[in-house]
């Protein structure tokens, strides 16, 4: 274990950040510059798909992965167990960089062309028209850029606004192609490198030109063509060569570091395969097969890409000591076995249940660590659930920004009260609203398919819109939600039904309509009534 940092930045002093209820504000002359903030987001990473355990107990899975800068990294921070975001990619980058719920922004799918909605085809459902062009910059006017679009003030413009050298490096996946959206530089990044439109890598490799004229190609790497580089190192360069000119400034900075990685297609990254290639696993009892294998390789190559960061830090031992570090991914890892090794929406992200697209946990649980300088407790771990439209609001209070003003109304909760002191822990619930058809799969029973759903205390809601079926799973008592607890608890169905019910309508979230009749789908609320209309007459008062 590398602990070069640990002590430097345990060091630090309690930086002056906006008050809680009950706190006492710290005075002008106890600030401290205002902290830099690493974002250090990976594509499609499964919440177990780490040598550091995110469940309340090791499993098999973190034994077959090596990440080791991870494990680093939880020595100096909080691990948070209960950490979520949208089941697909653009929902939840659009989320954390307007601080709105997918219900409220409406870019509910991945986006990519323009005009283009992205859904598989259903001869049951009229899906609704969302805004498939993502979000654009809170300055746009025009027609084709408020088209299917909701223009927002993003995260990295207020910190801009504040003085932080905003940088974007990686995955965007905010706007559709020919948008102001699809440029980091018009949403607040003062740099951009290698973000656009696409939502996943041409090729990670180098030699391949990083997918050159495909529709996934990665732009803005030109001169690294041809080389025998692999894409998550090239990015990597990139950020730290980027990051020098606001050290040198002494400007505080934003570093927005996204990786495509995890995410398709699983090329070979030959660094490391060989840890991989042949060893035989525990959890499948079987030797990782070529996909698994470079799968794994994948996760490396990014703890890597972490581990050269926190080098790089370490090398400024000041700016390392005033650096704030969070770390999650956009979505569950990938549950399906035509990509994945083992039963599908079983093992990929065991022992959760199913994956990517999906309303269970694989589809949603995240990996989360938070290092706060002089405020979180290293190797500590946190429950307080967080949503990925969080890291709005918390970020901003991490960097000193109190008085601000958005185009839009965010629904994020900040999460530095609970960094400060882990006890005060606060109710959290939930929303994921998914008015689409995912194109890999459309298996309702393993909660693909239109849905929507809420998570309050220990209680998992899913709603099924083709069907109005209502599921309930007790996620403490059974992480793999294998029991359906609704015909034993249909008190709790009905008071959950309506609280999302609510929370959809007040979002003024959009529904599917049924194509034989061109009716909208009952919200949650109606249709329990409609399933049980006796228990739906008796109240609780929620």
């Amino acid at each position: 274990m590398d602990r070069r940092l640990i002590l430097p930045l345990a060091a630090l002093p309690l930086a002056a950040q906006g008050s809680e209820a009950g706190e006492t504000p710290h005075t002008a002359t106890e600030q401290t510059a205002p902290p830099n903030i690493v974002l250090f987001l990976v594509d499609d990473m499964g919440w177990q798909d780490t040598s550091v355990p995110f469940h309340e107990c090791r499993t098999p899975l973190n034994d077959r992965y090596r990440t080791p800068n991870m494990e680093r990294l939880a020595e100096m921070g909080v691990r948070f167990t209960a950490a979520y975001a949208c089941a697909i990619s653009s929902p939840s980058r659009c989320s954390l960089l307007s601080g709105m719920n997918a219900a409220r922004h409406r870019v509910t799918n991945w986006t990519l062309d323009y005009g283009r909605a992205t859904d598989a085809a259903s001869d049951v459902l009229e899906l609704p028209d969302w805004h498939w062009n993502g979000i654009q910059p809170d300055t746009a006017a025009s027609p084709h850029n408020t088209r299917n679009a909701t223009p927002v003030t993003t995260l990295p413009q207020l910190l801009r606004d504040h003085g932080y050298c905003t940088i974007h490096c990686g995955k965007a996946h905010f706007g559709a192609k020919t948008t102001p959206g699809a440029d980091p530089r018009t949403l607040g990044f003062e740099v951009n490198i290698a973000g656009g439109a696409n939502g996943a890598p041409g090729s990670y490799l180098a030699r391949k030109n990083f997918g050159e004229g495909t529709p996934q190609e990665v732009l803005g790497l030109e001169k690294y063509y041809g080389q025998d580089l692999f894409l998550t190192e090239v990015l990597t360069r990139e950020a730290i060569g980027a990051l020098q000119e606001p050290i040198r400034r002494g400007q505080p900075f934003f570093l927005y570091m996204a990786h495509y990685a995890v995410h398709a297609p699983y090329e070979e990254d030959v660094r490391f395969t060989p840890h991989y290639r042949g060893r035989r696993d525990a959890q499948l009892g079987a030797p990782l097969n070529e996909s698994e294998t470079r799968y794994a390789a994948l996760v490396e190559g990014m703890d890597r890409s972490l581990g050269d960061l926190l080098d790089f830090l370490g090398q400024h031992p000041e700016t390392a000591r005033n650096t704030i570090i969070l770390f999650m991914s956009d979505n569950g890892g990938q549950g399906l076995n035509n990509v994945r090794q083992g039963v599908e929406n079983r093992d990929p992200n065991w022992p959760a249940r199913a994956g990517k697209g999906s309303a269970f946990l694989g589809g949603v649980r995240e990996p989360m660590i938070v290092v706060w300088p002089g405020v979180t407790r290293g190797g500590t771990t946190c429950d307080q659930p967080v949503m990925i439209e969080d890291f709005f609001p918390t970020i901003l209070e991490m960097a000193g920004v109190k008085r601000y003003g958005t185009r839009q109304k965010t629904d994020g909760h900040s999460f530095a009260g609970v960094l400060r002191n882990p006890a005060k822990r606060y109710e959290r619930p939930i929303v994921w609203h998914f008015p689409n058809l995912w194109g890999e799969t459309q298996n309702q029973e393993e909660g693909y398919g239109a849905y929507s759903a809420w998570l309050e205390g220990d209680y998992h809601l899913i709603y099924t819109w083709e069907t109005g079926r209502l599921r309930l799973y007790d996620i403490r008592r059974d992480i793999g939600e294998q029991h359906d607890l609704a015909a034993e608890h249909p008190e709790v169905v009905r008071r959950l039904a309506g609280r999302l019910a609510k929370r959809l309508r007040e979002a003024d979230a959009q529904r599917p309509s049924f194509r034989a009749t061109g009716a909208p789908c009952p919200w949650p609320d109606e249709a329990f009534r409609k399933m049980r209309p006796r228990t739906a007459k008796s109240s609780d008062g929620q």
